[in-house]
């Protein structure tokens, strides 16, 4: 248990970086504080006939951009149906075969091994740092509905 007051300014990325007081404070186990998580959504599907299925977009620093299907296969689609809550990848899909995204290609040459919890935690040639156009959008198709 801290003894100190967290004082977030709300754009630290992990609570020990924000800042705490200097004050010392009496606390005891009766003055817990809860907190409530958001369930934040980083991946969408786009333009497939099932919630489950179409163009794979991220959610990066407020915008939603497509992956380039460069080196897009099975692994990089699992971690996204997993993401999803979709079940196992059907087919990794490539050429905007879903239809062209809109806004910035994120992500190009990804690296999942497809035990990643979320596609942010795989490798990649790094984020808007890719040559490629809304023509190699990746899709994928998961088993779930």
């Amino acid at each position: 248990m801290w003894a100190q007051e967290i004082q977030c300014r709300g754009n630290e990325s992990q609570i020990h970086l924000c800042p705490t007081s200097s004050q010392k404070h009496s606390c005891s186990h009766d003055d817990h504080q809860a907190l409530l998580c958001a369930d934040v959504t980083n991946v969408r599907l786009v333009g497939g006939n099932s919630p489950c299925a179409g163009r794979v977009e991220v959610l990066h620093r407020g915008q939603w951009g497509t992956v380039c299907d460069i080196f897009w296969d099975l692994a990089d689609a699992a971690v996204v149906c997993r993401e999803l809550d979709c079940g196992e990848p059907v087919d990794a899909l490539g050429a905007a075969y879903f239809g062209q995204g809109t806004g910035p290609v994120w992500i190009s040459v990804l690296k999942c091994t497809g035990k990643e919890s979320t596609l942010k935690n795989c490798g990649s040639a790094g984020w808007n740092k890719t040559a490629c156009t809304h023509n190699h959008d990746a899709g994928v198709i998961c088993s779930g509905e």
